[in-house]
């Protein structure tokens, strides 16, 4: 195990070198520079279209815009905004989460370009189906020359997409807070509950993914929602508790983010590092995953679902992560030895005596869940564009089995493996993206020019506000 830990962890090392921190960080800040930031503009009109006010049942898609970024979200508030913000303080000390804000601020024009393409670059399966992607991006804009790229995307989105990650810390609160307490387990000794976890978790995903992605979204539309309100409402709770702390704890953040003395090292090209590879897997601007559900949306014009996208990191990072990142400082808990989703248990169990920890677990378990089922459609549809989608239903087994593998494996192993191949779809992703740029520009160009027109107007009797909500499986 020691020398797959060393491997994997020499392969993330590798992978995030200093030049991918410039591709994702700097080309965000290009994308922000080359839309001249005109999409900020809409804001209020992204909350229209997510509200369905100007869907159609006759666009080409699966699912509606609220569904398409419920699910893009299920699969980013998750555990990367409770365990990866705990991760991001323990190893890059508080400056990280600047870092982390960094990450979303810029994402937010990544996002834009990266979903656009989706809807705009749309191609078919092997089925006849309609699907988008990197990958297909690539395939339809890009041509034959680019397909290595849409291939590596494609086998590292089968690797960074697997459940391991998510069920691994589902299952460590589980034992900390239900298991330890009543005698089912012991600090040295949990394989075995570990195992049985892991068994029971692998039958109630795969009860919903073999719904695909209708009823993954209509799961994820129903909880997402309930959640960061539910995250909110708690950690408010806790800040006011600690408000005197509040002021010196982004003075913290801010000194911290330029002096690195708190990162491991004490280096602040460490900081930097740790706060971005954290706020990647927090918030995925220039992976290219979110892109696989946003590609889904059901509309026929491509920048619809670009302004869409680019909520996502405001919410994810700049709020949930914020929140997480808040509730860790005041209460001093950053300071102990607790690593991942613990940490974060400890900060709210501090809050609220008695309950805290099992807060954290429903919060957890409800969105540990949404991103494991939002990643098995990700894994199955790069599974479909390599192998066909007749084989696509391997990768369910294979995605349902790994659920108990990743009950038992060590986070240090895990936490290798997602890094490595988050690197790794960051660079077919971001690549295509900057040189296809200029036609996102064009598109948006034409399509603000024609809603300043008056020319895009709410459609009337097929819209339903609430649309994400309700209806459909």
């Amino acid at each position: 195990m020691e020398s797959i830990e060393r491997t994997l962890g020499a392969f993330a090392d590798f992978m995030w070198g200093p030049q991918l921190v410039v591709l994702l960080v700097g080309g965000g800040l290009f994308f922000m520079v080359h839309s001249r930031l005109r999409q900020f503009r809409y804001l209020k009109h992204a909350v229209d279209l997510l509200l369905g006010r100007y869907d159609s049942r006759e666009a080409a898609g699966d699912i509606s815009h609220f569904r398409a970024l419920a699910t893009a979200l299920a699969g980013t508030i998750g555990l990367g905004n409770i365990t990866s913000v705990a991760l991001a303080i323990t190893l890059g000390g508080p400056g990280a989460v600047f870092w982390m804000w960094v990450t979303a601020v810029v994402g937010t024009s990544t996002k834009f370009y990266t979903a656009s393409l989706a809807v705009m670059y749309r191609g078919h399966d092997d089925a006849g189906k309609l699907q988008g992607g990197p990958m297909y991006v690539i395939r339809e804009a890009l041509g034959r020359k680019w397909m290595p790229f849409a291939a590596l995307f494609a086998v590292a989105g089968m690797f960074g997409t697997l459940p391991v990650f998510q069920i691994n810390q589902v299952v460590q609160i589980l034992r900390d807070v239900i298991a330890i307490p009543a005698g089912l387990a012991s600090a040295d000794d949990h394989f075995t509950f570990d195992l049985v976890m892991g068994l029971l978790l692998s039958a109630g995903v795969f009860a919903i993914i073999i719904g695909r992605i209708q009823r993954i979204a209509a799961w994820a539309s129903r909880l997402v929602p309930i959640m960061v309100l539910f995250w909110f409402v708690i950690t408010f709770w806790l800040l006011l508790s600690h408000a005197q702390e509040i002021p010196a704890t982004f003075a913290l953040i801010f000194r911290d983010a330029f002096s690195g003395e708190a990162a491991a090292g004490g280096a602040i090209g460490a900081v930097i590092l740790i706060g971005v590879q954290r706020g990647v897997f927090s918030n995925e601007a220039g992976l290219g995953t979110e892109s696989l559900a946003h590609g889904a949306a059901k509309t026929n014009e491509p920048v619809r679902e670009g302004l869409v996208a680019m909520l996502g990191p405001i919410i994810d990072t700049l709020i949930v992560c914020t929140c997480t990142a808040l509730a860790i400082l005041v209460t001093g808990v950053w300071q102990e030895d607790a690593v991942g989703v613990t940490l974060t248990s400890l900060a709210y169990e501090q809050a609220f005596p008695g309950f805290g920890s099992w807060l954290v677990l429903a919060m957890v378990v409800v969105l540990g869940a949404t991103t494991v089922l939002t990643y098995s459609y990700y894994g199955g549809k790069c599974m479909a564009f390599l192998f066909g989608t007749r084989r696509e239903k391997y990768y369910v087994w294979t995605y349902v089995a790994l659920i108990t593998a990743g009950a038992v494996a060590s986070l240090e192993a895990v936490v290798y493996m997602f890094d490595g191949a988050y690197a790794t779809m960051a660079i077919p992703t971001m690549l295509s993206t900057l040189v296809l740029a200029p036609r996102v520009r064009a598109a948006a160009k034409d399509y603000f020019a024609r809603l300043d027109a008056g020319k895009i107007l709410p459609l009337q009797g097929e819209s339903n506000p609430l649309n994400g909500f309700g209806g459909g499986e």
